[in-house]
Formats: C-alpha cells, structure tokens, sequence
C-alpha cells in the first residue's frame, strides 16, 4: 500500500539509493526538498545536474577536476617527482588536510577486490604505472587504507613499479594520537611496533 502519491514515492525511492540513506532518511530528504520553493528545488536539481556534466577526471592524477589539469597538478610548487597513491578523491582531501604532504597525487577509484570483481583493469593503474615508466618520479606513496584490499592494492602496485627502480613506501600506521593501548588490537600493536623511529 502506498501511502504518498507516485512521484513523492519516487523521490523517497531515490534518496534512499543514496549511501548511508535508510527509509526515514529519505523520506525526511524528501519531504525537505518538496517544502522548497520551485526556485530552490530547481537549483539543488541543476546542481546535480551541472555536477554530473561538469566534473571529470584529472588527466595525469585521476582527480576529479572542472576540466583540465586539477589545481594539485597544476601547481608549481608540488614536488613533481613525489605521488601519492590513494583509492578515493575523498583520500586526496584528507592527506591535505595535514598540510604536511606538497607531492602530488594519483587516484585509483577503488581498490582490488576480488570478491566484489574489481581487477586490476577496473582501476586507474595503467595510467600510474605510465606516469612512472615516464622516469621522472622518485617515490611512490602507497596510502590506501590498512585493510585486506588496500594492503592487497598496495602489494600489488608495489610489485608492478619496482621494475622502474623507483622508491616505493607505505604509509605507517599504529596506536593513534590520543589512543591507549590497552585498546589496541593485535595487529595494530604489531604495525606500531614495526613501525618504531628513534627519538
């Protein structure tokens, strides 16, 4: 039984298509967007819109650009010879936020995972592995997450560049800023230990 006419049924439909979105989200979102003037609901409707045309893929990184270069590959004072690699245009945001990295990037758009069949041609890895058969690149970053497809991604990336004799590192990982180790899992304890620097 449909308690909402066709169209706003449609709308709940769709919002809940969204990641993260469950039904009383979505009706939530709908009824929102519903409440707006037809002026502002046309505008949030153009802006998916121009969004969908409008953004595409960096041509040297794989970020997501307005066209053209992404400013990160654009920019003078990156250091040109250092890439870091990560799965997600989301990763590019959260590496500079610390503001300590002035490399430039490359975007897989994913990771491998063979139970989900994604291969390694479903991936943005030819065009990574084109940049450092260029011989201009010093070091490779690998920065995907510290999971099984992300250690397995960055295995097999390391795998494929070493040929080019190019440095390739992992990014380190352990007990966190602010953590406890009491809390920490075996593993974590592990990579921390392994991990060690002197100070």
């Amino acid at each position: 039984m449909e308690y909402f006419p066709a169209p706003l049924e449609n709308l709940v439909e769709q919002f809940a298509r969204l990641p993260g979105i469950g039904g009383k989200s979505a009706q939530r979102l709908a009824f929102y967007v519903l409440g707006l003037p037809l002026q502002e609901a046309q505008e949030f409707a153009d802006a998916i819109i121009e969004a969908k045309k409008g953004v595409t893929l960096c041509p040297v990184c794989q970020n997501l650009t307005a066209g053209g270069l992404c400013p990160i590959c654009a920019s003078p004072k990156r250091d040109e010879h250092l890439i870091c690699v990560v799965a997600d245009p989301r990763d590019v945001i959260a590496m500079e936020r610390s503001r300590e990295y002035t490399g430039r990037y490359h975007v897989l758009h994913g990771v491998l995972s063979p139970m989900n069949h994604v291969g390694p041609d479903d991936l943005q890895i030819k065009s990574l592995v084109d940049r450092v058969a260029a011989g201009d690149i010093h070091e490779v970053i690998m920065a995907t997450n510290p999971d099984t497809e992300g250690e397995a991604t960055a295995l097999y990336l390391s795998r494929l560049l070493k040929p080019f004799g190019v440095r390739v590192t992992r990014l380190a990982y352990g007990i966190p800023v602010g953590g406890h180790l009491e809390f920490a899992d075996d593993a974590t304890l592990m990579r921390a230990l392994e991990g060690r620097q002197e100070l």
